[in-house]
């Protein structure tokens, strides 16, 4: 029988990566002071999430016996996503153009696939390495996500709001090539929706994933505003 959604070791899983993943960041916060520091963390785990999403795509590069060398490409947004932010991670430097883009999409997807992955159905044993490789990647971006949040490697601004846009372009982009060239039926739900039978194809994600960074760049300016003025009025009593 294949495991299920919300099943033991659906949840046990959740449980145990969530206490372990943000437990290691709380300590970090705590007991790590030195810049230097939380960014060797940082890379550890960036290093971890590599090998887990190329683990992940070379084994969906298998049809039967026959090895699909393209299919190490990823052909989802959390893919990519999971892809360019350790990679960015590593050889990157802080506040870098490439997690201006991948941040919202990274956050809330890693953590919405983890809490509903579908994948998890498609093999005999939960521990499938496409299963469990799948799951640790989402795990391990959302982590780093808010990782780069809370050690403030990334200031979230509308002044770079143009990196939003670059970003998913580069995506069609990408599963506009894995289409033509090697014929792929779909990629980044360019044709085929993301939940079936609904019109979330990215032609309508698009939109709305940038809409809502312009509603957080909205927020976050209206707090710093806030702010702002509340020290002014401090600084003038």
């Amino acid at each position: 029988m294949n495991p299920e959604l919300f099943h033991t070791e659906h949840i046990l899983y959740m449980v145990i990566t969530t206490i372990l993943l943000l437990g290691t960041l709380i300590l970090v916060k705590i007991f790590v002071k030195k810049e230097k520091h939380i960014l060797i963390i940082l890379k550890c785990f960036a290093g971890a999430l590599l090998l887990s999403i190329m683990t992940n795509r070379f084994c969906n590069s298998f049809e039967g016996d026959k090895f699909l060398f393209y299919k190490l490409i990823p052909d989802s947004y959390c893919g990519m996503t999971s892809l360019i932010l350790s990679l960015s991670i590593l050889i990157g430097k802080k506040d870098n153009p490439v997690y201006h883009f991948v941040w919202l999409s990274g956050l809330f997807g890693g953590i919405a696939t983890v809490i509903y992955p579908l994948f998890i159905t498609y093999h005999s044993s939960f521990f499938h390495p496409t299963t469990i490789s799948g799951l640790l990647h989402h795990s391990f971006t959302a982590m780093l996500v808010i990782g780069l949040l809370l050690f403030k490697q990334i200031n979230i601004t509308y002044k770079k709001w143009y990196y939003v846009v670059l970003g998913f372009t580069c995506y069609i982009t990408v599963g506009a090539f894995l289409m033509s060239v090697f014929k792929v039926s779909d990629a980044y739900h360019i044709v085929e929706p993301l939940l079936p039978g609904t019109p979330l194809t990215v032609w309508l994600m698009g939109p709305i994933y940038i809409f809502l960074h312009g509603m957080i760049f909205l927020i976050i300016e209206l707090i710093r505003l806030t702010l702002r003025k509340k020290q002014k009025e401090h600084a003038n009593e």
